[in-house]
């Protein structure tokens, strides 16, 4: 229930990034979701009595590798990708959720 949820709300997200021909479209979104729900859900039952805040941190930072891949800087000052990788972050709290 969980998973599918999470998977469900990132491809929603991930449909508007699409619409608007950017890279990360509603698949990414949807993984990305998938995957910190799965890392929240299965911290707890492999480790037990260990830190979950920590599993949390390190979803967060490998979600921040993503969103750091998908910041380009073009000709001159502008800068592309950044709404891209705030709802990558976005899609992963929701997931740890």
């Amino acid at each position: 229930g969980r998973l599918v949820l999470a998977a469900l709300l990132g491809f929603l997200i991930g449909l508007e990034r699409e619409f608007r021909g950017q890279a990360a479209g509603e698949r990414t979104h949807a993984l990305v979701a998938l995957g910190a729900a799965a890392f929240a859900l299965i911290s707890p039952r492999g480790f037990p009595g260990g830190d979950a805040t920590r599993v949390a941190a390190g979803v967060v930072t490998g979600i921040g590798f993503l969103g750091a891949g998908m910041i380009l800087k073009k000709e001159g000052e502008k800068i592309e990708g950044l709404t891209t990788a705030a709802g990558i972050w976005a899609v992963g709290a929701i997931g740890l959720a």
